[in-house]
């Protein structure tokens, strides 16, 4: 009797271990099957625009150089007036300090550098992307890399990109691809710029303030060989962020428009253009000195400048 029982025992414990089996071989071709279904999960995880708060900043040495680098960023021209060549601070062109998705923010920048420059044709640091916009958008000079102001500007820096890892892709950087704009109208373009700009702008371009409405052609403005002074760059720029408040409200047409009548004005010249792009691919919309001799005299070809290249 006890052998009958354990063999029927030994029968049902078979049983169960194929049936084990079996199962185990049915679930496995299905959890392979939903194995992408995870990553693509993990995937849709994207970096989230999330700017820390100034507010939020550690006390101690490392927190003073942080909140030193805030007040550089907002106040450039009067913090670091030496280095300053105009009436504007890094938050004429960096909203708020870097901190608006759409206002050229500098969330993240601390993953991307060192980067290569097109423009430069070799290998940017984050030190030399601050002083290339010293020397252009800043009209003024470099800082050192081993001063006060510089280890406080990359402190920040590195405190607005916290959490984000070397090499990650930033979905609010500006798009590399250039936008195919229509032909522009000065005339037009003065007529948005009377509406939408000159509250804030001034009527000369003068502007009325470094952070309230930076001055946009003149001596105080940013000098022709910032980013700002590419034709297709100022019409993207102003399309997303102005009017101040109600970005996104111009056609393409308005902010071409707009874009090509604060570019013909005179404004500081740069004196390195024969540098720059030395390896090729000069864009055709950088409004420069001759291209504003053009407008002048009613020779420029507003088509080549907003053509892109295929």
């Amino acid at each position: 009797m006890k052998n009958g029982l354990a063999i029927i025992i030994g029968f049902l414990i078979l049983g169960s271990l194929f049936i084990g089996w079996k199962i185990s071989q049915d679930l496995g071709a299905s959890e392979t099957t939903t194995a992408p279904q995870q990553s693509e999960g993990m995937a849709s995880n994207t970096i989230e625009f999330n700017p820390p708060s100034i507010e939020d900043v550690p006390d101690g040495p490392l927190g003073e150089s942080i909140k030193y680098g805030y007040d550089l960023m907002m106040d450039t021209n009067t913090i670091a007036d030496e280095y300053v060549g105009n009436n504007l601070s890094c938050a004429s062109c960096h909203a708020n300090g870097g901190t608006v998705q759409n206002g050229a923010p500098m969330i993240g920048l601390t993953a991307v550098y060192p980067e290569y420059r097109p423009r430069e044709g070799e290998v940017f640091t984050l030190e030399d992307r601050i002083n290339g916009c010293m020397i252009r958008s800043m009209n003024g000079q470099m800082i050192p890399e081993d001063s006060k102001e510089m280890r406080a500007m990359i402190a920040y820096l590195h405190y607005l990109s916290e959490g984000i890892p070397a090499g990650a892709d930033i979905p609010w950087r500006a798009a590399k691809e250039q936008k195919q704009f229509p032909v522009p109208s000065i005339e037009d373009g003065e007529k948005v710029y009377t509406q939408s700009c000159a509250s804030c702008h001034a009527a000369d371009g003068g502007g009325t303030g470094p952070n309230t409405g930076p001055a946009l052609w003149g001596e105080n403005s940013f000098n022709d060989g910032a980013g700002m002074s590419r034709l297709t760059n100022m019409a993207g720029y102003v399309q997303k962020n102005m009017p101040k408040g109600q970005g996104g409200t111009l056609t393409d047409q308005q902010a071409i428009d707009v874009a090509a009548y604060i570019l013909s004005h005179d404004r500081p010249e740069f004196k390195g253009h024969e540098k720059d792009w030395p390896k090729g691919g000069r864009p055709a919309d950088i409004m420069n000195k001759e291209k504003r001799e053009q407008v002048k005299n009613g020779t420029i070809d507003w088509e080549a400048m907003v053509t892109v290249k295929k």
